[in-house]
């Protein structure tokens, strides 16, 4: 009956096996992986930079999450070529189709002066908080602990920033900002779902505090208990990431754009009214802007509030979220973000549209030809109206 060395042997003698000189050169091409297979604690003390970290007991149910292409190369690591080896007849088994296994591991690789690093970390609590998204191979380590340096602006603690806020809190956003110098009503308890009946009377930024640093401790939440002028908006939305913007007055709005197009600060914005939403990013270092979309505000009488026209409760909780998601794609750099195009919803019909929106020079709205629109503000509701045909 064969021991535990003759089956090391048998499995060596059936997969490829390099030496580090020859893994730090394979590295560096296009496409190679380096998988690191041991375990966390080893993997905290150091690690070959830039390696994917998943420990040999988790690998069959995790590697085509976090390599999904079979056939990447794949260069399998752990402290002494082992554990690698055997991980390598895993691999290959599984259908991938160019696996080596590093000879004398990590260990060796370290005593041989190759470059390697003490990897940044998440603790095992953050690891328990974040697991589903450490599953997705586009978030991964990596991409949690890049939400938790990330620092998100939240214009309005109200009907859109209170989901917005919750979610990127959720999300493990390491700074959120959150502005607004209202007071808590009775009456945004309908929607604003940072805020609860014992809060009533109390400002809403200490309060959106209280609700998003009890949901998740590793954000820092800071508050602006002010009113956004041209005297303080650069400075509050120079040292963040994102805005997202829940403002819900037109000249906020355009001191926002004027104030992202400058520092180019990429703004998420939403508006609601009535049984309708829409989303868009504004990214003045890649598409269009506020400016571009609406060059001057309607007149007072097509722009009613809320608190005239009214808003059903649950639609900024789904406007809120669309931010939400735009913001984390953003700080991510994944999939496609709402840049040029704007994204309508009708609870009532339960439908989305989408119509685009484009750099204009002369500050024209421009769509493309799908509808002939034009646009009316409504109290944060860019909504359709009929537009005149052109000339002949």
């Amino acid at each position: 009956m064969p021991n535990f060395r003759d089956l090391l042997t048998k499995t060596k003698a059936e997969i490829r096996e390099v030496d580090t000189a020859t893994a730090d050169s394979m590295r560096h091409e296009p496409g190679s992986v380096v998988l690191d297979v041991r375990e966390a604690d080893e993997y905290e003390q150091g690690a070959i930079p830039g390696s994917v970290f998943l420990p040999r007991g988790h690998l069959e149910s995790q590697i085509e999450n976090r390599v999904a292409d079979k056939d990447a190369s794949l260069i399998v690591v752990c402290a002494a070529g082992v554990r690698s080896a055997f991980a390598a007849k895993t691999l290959e088994e599984l259908g991938y189709t160019d696996v080596v296994s590093v000879a004398g591991g990590f260990n060796r690789w370290k005593d041989e002066g190759r470059d390697w690093s003490v990897p940044q970390t998440l603790s095992p609590d953050q690891r328990n908080r974040y697991q589903r998204h450490l599953l997705l191979p586009e978030v991964g380590d990596d991409g949690q602990r890049k939400l938790l340096e990330s620092k998100v602006l939240l214009l309005g603690a109200g009907g859109l920033g209170s989901p917005a806020a919750l979610y990127l809190a959720a999300a493990g956003v390491g700074t959120l900002g959150v502005v607004d110098m209202d007071v808590v009503d009775e009456s945004n308890l309908q929607r604003q779902i940072l805020h609860n009946q014992e809060r009533l009377g109390e400002r809403k930024v200490d309060s959106a505090k209280k609700t998003l640093t009890a949901l998740n401790p590793d954000v820092n939440v800071v508050t602006y208990d002010t009113r956004l002028g041209a005297d303080n908006i650069e400075e509050i939305i120079a040292g963040f990431d994102v805005v997202v913007d829940g403002a819900d007055n037109f000249p906020v709005r355009y001191m926002l754009n004027d104030a992202s197009v400058k520092l180019g600060v990429p703004v998420v914005h939403g508006s609601i009214f009535r049984f309708e939403g829409q989303v868009t990013v504004f990214d003045p270092r890649v598409g269009p802007t506020y400016r571009d979309m609406l060059p001057e505000p309607p007149p007072a009488e097509l722009a009613p509030s809320c608190a005239e026209a009214g808003v059903l409760g649950v639609l900024p909780g789904i406007v809120g979220s669309i931010q939400a998601l735009e913001a984390i794609k953003l700080l991510l750099g994944l999939g496609d973000l709402l840049i040029g195009r704007y994204l309508t919803f009708d609870a009532l019909e339960m439908s989305f549209r989408e119509y685009k929106i484009r750099r204009d020079p002369a500050n024209e709205i421009t769509w493309d030809n799908r509808d002939r629109i034009q646009v009316v503000e409504l109290d944060g509701l860019c909504m359709p109206a009929p537009l005149e045909a052109p000339p002949g």
